[in-house]
């Protein structure tokens, strides 16, 4: 049977996210199965889902907009196939019925389900892509045709430091946002709302004294965490119960956020209507009548005062 997030329910009633299960790196290594070429590439991205706008972040910073071609799925989740009931992502029929969505013109496929079985006919796992690898291979793999090959945001010299808070900003913030909002029950929610809560204040700490996570230097660490940022208090404050501190409650982190969003590159990788659409109307088993809150409408372009630190 297809399977969505709102499926991985452990029988404690925790939500746990499976790893995903295609693996291949693309590499400018001219012997490489995939090697790193101008026009071979094609980013199927939605809007609305967090790991997927850190791909569409990074093909900005790096400059790959001319080298890689993207297209977005529409915000909502539809059935992927008239067999069975799975929801999950899918194309819109015309580049007009959605804006910011378009019909998938390489394939013609209808979901990215349908993109997954052209791939693999015996796939049976989620629909997803392992967003972490193309982060990686977007910046590095193709810098021969890439604008801006000098950008490296995961040097060397901070690997460590940056593997380190990678580790908590994915299991306690990234994945902890999901956790709190997909718990079926009150412990487990408790366990989840405890971990991200006391990791919003490490960040907070951190960014008391550093402009960035690891330093005054933007380092992968930093898309990461923007993308769960930008979502909290639209949507994960509401809609995931996560509630006990908004984002804006936070100086260091509000205006850390403004920072991030200002960077050439990012700001397009955010839709807020798709996001505000897919998470309040895909999920009927949270918020049943599709309602959608009003929000803050907050303006991460205004002025901050991360200036204060070096960069």
């Amino acid at each position: 049977m297809a399977q969505s997030a709102l499926d991985e329910i452990s029988d404690s009633g925790a939500f746990v996210r499976p790893a995903s299960s295609f693996r291949q790196i693309i590499s400018r290594h001219s012997n490489s199965e995939f090697p790193a070429e101008s026009g071979r590439y094609h980013l199927y991205v939605s809007y609305a889902c967090p790991w997927a706008s850190r791909c569409l972040a990074y093909l900005n910073l790096k400059g790959l907009q001319n080298a890689i071609s993207f297209s977005s799925v529409k915000p909502i989740w539809g059935r992927t196939k008239e067999t069975d009931e799975h929801m999950g992502w899918i194309f819109p029929d015309s580049p007009t019925e959605v804006p910011g969505a378009e019909p998938d013109l390489l394939n013609g496929a209808k979901s990215i389900r349908e993109l997954y079985e052209i791939t693999s006919t015996n796939y049976t796992g989620r629909y997803t892509v392992p967003s972490s690898e193309i982060i990686r291979m977007f910046n590095t793999g193709f810098n021969n045709i890439a604008e801006y090959p000098t950008l490296n945001l995961y040097p060397t010299d901070l690997k460590a430091q940056i593997d380190k808070t990678n580790e908590l900003i994915y299991a306690s913030i990234n994945n902890g946002v999901y956790k709190c909002g997909f718990a079926k029950k009150q412990e487990p929610y408790n366990e989840a709302a405890k971990q991200l809560y006391e990791a919003l204040d490490k960040c907070e700490d951190i960014l008391s004294k550093h402009r960035y996570l690891c330093g005054n230097t933007l380092t992968e660490a930093d898309i990461r965490l923007f993308v769960t940022l930008i979502r909290f208090d639209e949507v994960y404050a509401v809609h995931f119960k996560c509630n006990k501190k908004l984002l804006r409650e936070y100086p260091n982190l509000f205006n850390y956020t403004k920072d991030i969003f200002q960077i050439p590159g990012i700001s397009s990788s955010v839709n807020m209507e798709h996001i505000k659409l897919h998470y309040y109307r895909s999920h009927p088993s949270i918020n049943p009548f599709g309602v959608i809150p009003l929000g803050r409408d907050i303006d991460y372009s205004a002025s901050h005062d991360r200036e204060r630190f070096s960069a």
